[in-house]
């Protein structure tokens, strides 16, 4: 069996693989705020259930990611856990 190097172990477990990976991302074209919030909440709510989000999450602050939700965090709320994370040093 060939071990795959691409992907981190938990990438391989996480809920949000297959078809509902589209709620992560924002579309390629303008998203009404509406539409974003319903997708965040979807998309959330796939994390809230996920048993690796926090891999996911830690993931996401390791590497700044810029885009997406990520251990049930957006853009701004992962640089608010950073800040905070930062300041309590």
């Amino acid at each position: 069996m060939a071990v795959r190097h691409d992907l981190e172990d938990w990438q391989e477990r996480a809920a949000c693989r297959g078809p509902q990976a589209s709620a992560f991302f924002p579309p390629s074209v303008g998203e009404r705020k509406e539409d974003r919030s319903r997708r965040e909440s979807l998309a959330k709510s796939i994390c809230h259930a996920c048993r690796v989000s926090s891999d996911c999450l830690e993931y996401a602050i390791k590497i700044r990611e810029q885009h997406g939700i990520w251990g049930g965090l957006n853009e701004t709320e992962r640089m608010v856990l950073l800040e905070k994370r930062h300041s309590a040093r």
